[in-house]
């Protein structure tokens, strides 16, 4: 049977997100649909709205979603109609390539992130007689949705939704960047560009590894602030200064990894984390910038000569299925702060204001709760 939802939409660049009222079709094979409770206002949503996502247009956001399975398609075996589930923004069918290799965050099923169609090649959200996807076919922004049943990742009866929803995308993203991807150890010495819901949990995962020196740069008092209540040992409001308190507490060694997590990548950023590394130094870049603008310019000179590494992360280089419950257990006894991520909630009547809110940097991380 197809339901009515209310949804928030973004119809082209630069006009903000719509409410509007959606068909929602029945879910097909493999498929469920679920009906949201809280939804993370994450940056990567913004870059739809600001055209710096190539993405099919009109399309439902959110990718950061939790909430109860209403209904099951055929041949689902991963939930049941009446579990809580946390959305994980890319699939993990555990059969592919990427998956059964140990990569489940580059699982071929997350393919159609950009366009929130299904693989049979269809859509399940409907505005009249035009086809909608959500957003790395989750749309969370929405009350309810269909989503694929490998995007399903069970959630504890003791965990809230609102937590639930920053597990999906922002949590083990930042904290696998540091943990993961840059492979940071005890004693060493992190540079981390950004300290909003992404780059706090950078902070987090570097402390937990046992990272000496967690060095944050951000413009904003208040996220600079907050990232000491997360693990930052040092925070700066520009790379220079960070830069000098480097190169003065390493005795001119510098840093062991920057991570870059800032809500829009730049040159500029990529080039003071590639002078921040130093001998054997890795860069890892989580963060995307503007559409048709190249951040990465360096210098092969300084790569070769100090044997530096810059590379990219993809949900930190976490695997869904086993990272997010051991993140959820680290919530339980107190190793990973993920109630201080949330500083304010929505109704979905006010996301617009959200996004606002995080481009005025007053947020870590908003989340809109659904009414119901």
């Amino acid at each position: 049977m197809t339901i009515t939802t209310r949804a928030a939409i973004a119809r082209a660049p630069h006009t903000g997100w719509e409410l509007v009222e959606l068909q929602l079709d029945e879910p097909k094979a493999h498929e469920v649909r679920v009906k949201f409770a809280a939804a993370g206002l994450c940056h990567s949503d913004d870059h739809i709205t600001q055209g710096d996502a190539p993405v099919r247009l009109p399309i439902v956001g959110g990718h950061e979603g939790a909430g109860v399975v209403e209904s099951v398609g055929p041949d689902v075996r991963r939930v049941k109609p009446g579990d809580r589930i946390v959305c994980s923004y890319i699939p993990a069918c555990g059969a592919c390539r990427p998956c059964s290799t140990g990569h489940q965050n580059m699982c071929v099923k997350g393919l159609n992130a950009g366009t929130g169609m299904f693989l049979d090649g269809t859509f399940r959200f409907h505005l009249g007689e035009e086809d909608l996807g959500g957003f790395c076919t989750v749309g969370s922004f929405s009350q309810y949705a269909v989503v694929s049943e490998w995007a399903c990742i069970p959630l504890p009866d003791d965990i809230p939704f609102e937590i639930g929803a920053l597990v999906g995308c922002g949590v083990p993203t930042g904290w696998g960047s540091a943990v993961h991807a840059a492979g940071v150890r005890a004693g060493d010495t992190v540079v981390i560009y950004g300290a909003g819901g992404v780059g706090s949990n950078a902070v987090q995962g570097s402390r937990y590894a046992g990272a000496k020196n967690v060095v944050v740069v951000d413009p904003v008092a208040f996220k600079r602030d907050m990232a000491k209540v997360f693990g930052a040992t040092h925070t700066f409001a520009d790379a220079r200064s960070a830069h000098d308190f480097v190169v003065e507490t390493t005795w001119g060694q510098l840093a062991d990894h920057a991570i870059c997590t800032p809500g829009v990548l730049t040159s500029e950023i990529v080039d003071a984390a590639v002078q921040v590394v130093g001998k054997g130094g890795k860069v890892t870049i989580t963060a995307v910038g503007k559409l048709g603008e190249n951040a990465v310019h360096v210098h092969a000179g300084q790569m070769i000569s100090y044997q530096r590494q810059v590379r990219g992360a993809l949900f930190g280089d976490c695997n869904p299925l086993y990272d997010v419950p051991k993140l959820l257990g680290l919530y339980r006894s107190g190793d990973l702060k993920l109630d201080e991520l949330v500083t304010r909630r929505y109704s979905l009547d006010e996301i617009n204001q959200g996004y606002q809110d995080m481009t005025d940097g007053k947020n870590i991380r908003g989340v809109v709760v659904h009414d119901g």
